[in-house]
């Protein structure tokens, strides 16, 4: 039973390779579809990136992520330099965007980070901790924060203060 008709999408750059981590995601994205419509749609690696730079292959990135995007998307980047929350806060700041937004798009780029024209298509920047975690655990932590979101909206016993 959906809590909201929002759709939520996590768009990523590569697979997900750790089958431990593939294991963990599909558990929370199956956990949070009892909550509301989520997604996780994958943009293939792009190939033979020994020949660019980091901004070539940004800009690439980019334009790939840019594709999937549709006009009244809200656009989210988990991005080192974005707002930092508590769990709590994260799923007020969730809930809020349930009552205004039709879909809600997180983007994980690629090694290098993000193009200068998705940082301009964006809405907003999350931060996850200021520490630097890989690109493939990020996207566990991710989902297990989307997950606890959920249960403290509905107030459920997940999340422990």
């Amino acid at each position: 039973m959906y809590i909201c008709s929002m759709k939520t999408v996590l768009l990523l750059i590569g697979k997900t390779v750790n089958k431990h981590f593939v294991a963990g995601i599909n558990d929370y994205v199956e956990r949070i579809g009892h909550y509301m419509p989520f997604a996780i749609v994958t943009i293939p690696e792009i190939k033979n990136t020994k020949n660019l730079s980091e901004e070539q292959q940004k800009t690439r990135e980019g334009e790939l992520i840019i594709h999937q995007l549709q006009p009244s998307d809200i656009v989210v980047l988990l991005d080192e330099h974005g707002t930092e929350f508590r769990s709590i806060e994260f799923a007020e700041w969730l809930q809020r965007k349930q009552q205004t937004a039709r879909r809600l798009v997180f983007v994980i780029g690629g090694p290098y980070g993000f193009s200068q024209a998705v940082y301009q298509r964006a809405n907003e920047k999350i931060s996850l901790s200021r520490m630097t975690f890989s690109h493939q655990m990020v996207r566990l932590i991710f989902t297990e924060q989307v997950y606890r979101a959920c249960t403290i909206i509905k107030g459920e016993p997940y999340h422990h203060e």
